[in-house]
């Protein structure tokens, strides 16, 4: 797919991954609509790219379908869906006698796997309307998972299901989506430089990045971005998940 001029939509595109894949897609010439809670980031991340903001709670049907109103009526329906917004918690499934707050394990699900499903049937509804481009292709959905996915770490129960439900549901999406000629791909990032990470002690990021075997390092975001535009830009990428993390394997804690 020729990015230029195409109508793209970014959830959690106020900081982090999102924020780099928003402005990566809007440098190769992408219109660039951003969904986020964060208002005051949002705008101003949408405005020093020429897009759009919409205050958007990934969650909830009424509030994504407003944000993608709000983002054909300013550059034309997307034909590029990329899913950041994501939320995570830290609890054991037992400590200390008490269970894991159940009310946390169903926030991060319905955040990070629920949301992201319901920006893509919701995006993906509307692109199945739309012509082909050169007669090949409708749109691309592309997905944030976690290599928590498969290396899940102690406390990570909610965010590792979370992460492992966006994996598991890529393939199958796909072959749904392949009639309407829309392809649908999944990023497992590993530890990358995102303003949370930013907030730790040296000392400790220091420790996480030696932990990468090559390269020896945290990742940064506009590696993932420039993963998403490859896929945008390559057509037979289609079903799968990409590990984009320096070749790590999590251990336990």
């Amino acid at each position: 797919m020729n990015i230029t001029d195409c109508a793209a939509v970014v959830s959690g595109g106020a900081s982090g991954l999102g924020e780099a894949c928003a402005r990566k897609l809007a440098a190769a010439g992408a219109k660039v609509a951003i969904f986020d809670l964060n208002a005051e980031r949002g705008e101003q991340v949408a405005k020093s790219i020429k897009g759009v903001f919409a205050n958007v709670n990934v969650s909830e049907e009424d509030s994504v379908v407003q944000g993608l109103n709000k983002a054909a009526g300013a550059h034309g329906e997307a034909r590029i869906l990329v899913n950041c917004a994501g939320i995570a918690v830290g609890q054991k499934t037992t400590s200390r006698g008490e269970a894991h707050d159940l009310s946390d394990f169903e926030k991060v699900i319905k955040v990070n796997l629920v949301g992201s499903f319901n920006c893509i049937r919701l995006a993906a509804t509307r692109m199945a309307a739309l012509d082909m481009i050169n007669g090949e292709e409708r749109g691309v959905i592309i997905s944030t998972a976690s290599v928590a996915a498969f290396d899940g770490q102690i406390g990570q129960a909610a965010y590792s299901a979370s992460k492992g439900g966006i994996v598991g549901m890529t393939l199958p999406i796909a072959r749904d989506l392949a009639r309407e000629a829309i392809r649908v791909m999944t990023i497992a990032p590993g530890i990358f430089l995102t303003p949370l990470m930013d907030q730790l002690p040296q000392e400790v990021q220091d420790s996480l990045a030696a932990s990468v075997p090559f390269p020896t390092r945290l990742g940064v975001p506009t590696e993932f971005a420039a993963l998403v535009q490859h896929i945008c830009e390559n057509a037979y990428l289609n079903g799968e998940t990409i590990r984009l993390d320096g070749a790590i394997r999590m251990a336990p804690k």
